[in-house]
């Protein structure tokens, strides 16, 4: 099991989410009160391409561990800084499965639909950093690590602290890709 160890949410299109003492997921929309919250896209990128897509990034979720280790090369990098909604510890976010669903705390489950794969906006907040959270594999492909995205399956609050329960979808797995 992993925790929860800061929510964040933005009214704004921002880059940085201010983190809160709660956040309040609601079912097929996202975080309540958050930019991305809906339905459709809403990320600016997504809307310019197709407005009536489906919103597969209503909640975006980060690995504190990717932190500790941006801090060690010099970033300064803390929860919400960087968009995310849901900051874990002790979960392989990276190494999930698409459809894996996620119990976040007592109430709400997400269900994870893949990569975020993070824009050059992440260069503005720390030169240097979208080198480091996609980077190149030996085989050239790229390797996201700025988290993951997912949907709302069941509503609910969520707060630090909050324990994370895993859920792996039936067999065969398939891998994370970028949404």
């Amino acid at each position: 099991m992993g925790v929860v160890t800061a929510v964040s949410r933005s009214e704004e299109y921002t880059f940085t989410k201010p983190v809160r003492e709660s956040i309040t997921l609601l079912e097929g929309l996202g975080v309540e009160g958050d930019v991305h919250q809906g339905v459709t896209v809403k990320h600016r990128s997504r809307v310019r391409q197709d407005p009536t897509a489906p919103n597969l990034r209503q909640v975006h979720l980060m690995h504190a561990e990717l932190f500790d280790e941006l801090r060690d090369k010099g970033f300064a990098v803390e929860p919400g800084a960087i968009g995310e909604n849901v900051t874990t510890r002790g979960i392989d976010l990276l190494g999930l499965p698409t459809g894996t669903l996620l119990h976040l705390g007592s109430e709400a489950v997400v269900e994870v639909t893949g990569l975020r794969n993070p824009c050059v906006q992440i260069e503005g907040f720390s030169a240097g950093l979208l080198k480091e959270v996609v980077t190149k594999g030996p085989d050239g492909g790229l390797i996201r690590r700025a988290g993951i995205m997912s949907v709302v399956l069941v509503g609910g609050v969520v707060r630090p602290g909050d324990e994370i329960r895993v859920e792996l979808p039936p067999e065969p797995h398939k891998p994370l890709e970028k949404v």
